[in-house]
């Protein structure tokens, strides 16, 4: 099992599924956990769950949660976002 974390940024407030209500703009943390898929001749690893750490890293909360969240809807509202900030960036010119 291995565990990678990155950092992304949401410009526009978001709501993924089985969220209450949506997040506010901000950097959040992402954890990803794979393991490895024994039996092939190369290294190959398989995602197996997806974690977001709330609130956004400069919220300022000292209390923070860790909840699971499925990768795809973290790329679509990702996606999403950009567009949002495309289009309002343009509209401002």
């Amino acid at each position: 099992m291995r565990t990678t974390r990155r950092t992304v940024r949401f410009s526009s407030p978001f709501l993924l599924y089985g969220f209450d209500a949506p997040q506010p703009p901000g950097e959040y943390f992402i954890d990803q956990d794979d393991e490895e898929i024994e039996g092939l001749s190369w290294l190959a690893y398989r995602r197996v769950a997806t974690f977001i750490h709330l609130p956004a890293i400069t919220s300022g909360v000292r209390t923070h949660q860790v909840v699971q969240i499925d990768a795809a809807d973290l790329e679509a509202a990702l996606r999403k976002d950009g567009e949002v900030s495309t289009a309002s960036a343009t509209e401002a010119t």
